[in-house]
């Protein structure tokens, strides 16, 4: 049953990982500066808009993330858990609630280079394979990475 439940949950579930090189402190913050959230947060040709960020929790980050093609994208996130350096753990809501899901982000230090997981949960399949397909979810967690990764080189 444990093996059925654990399929379950990944098949609900989008994991991208990535090896950054920064240690995990420097990685932690740029999570926590709206500032340098604007300079690196979202798929490539994004940009975003903070409309009120308060780290901590039961606190909101709400945002417009602006598509290259124009489109506004309204997203509210309520942190759920912040354990610095090691764990942030979010509820996101955006566009209309067409795309809920928990989302949990931890860093491995790695001595020197930190390895970031970044889960988000679903609550069905179904809606997880929808925001795959409608917002590209899958490649944009990858380019978000990358975007944090070159913005922590020049850091």
């Amino acid at each position: 049953m444990a093996a059925e439940n654990s399929a379950e949950l990944e098949a609900r579930s989008i994991v991208t990982m990535r090896v950054i090189n920064a240690p995990r402190e420097l990685v932690f913050d740029a999570f926590t500066n709206p500032d340098h959230l604007a300079r690196w947060w979202g798929p490539n040709g994004f940009s975003i808009t903070t409309h009120a960020f308060d780290m901590r929790p039961g606190g909101e980050w709400r945002l417009t993330m602006h598509g290259p093609d124009g489109r506004d994208y309204e997203n509210r996130i309520v942190y759920d858990e912040i354990v610095r350096p090691e764990r942030i753990a979010y509820s996101h809501g955006g566009d209309g609630g067409a795309a809920m899901f928990k989302s949990t982000i931890t860093l491995e230090d790695l001595g020197g280079k930190t390895r970031l997981t970044m889960r988000g949960v679903f609550p069905t399949k179904k809606d997880r394979d929808r925001v795959a397909e409608t917002y590209g979810a899958v490649e944009g967690a990858k380019q978000t990475l990358e975007r944090l990764a070159d913005f922590l080189a020049r850091v």
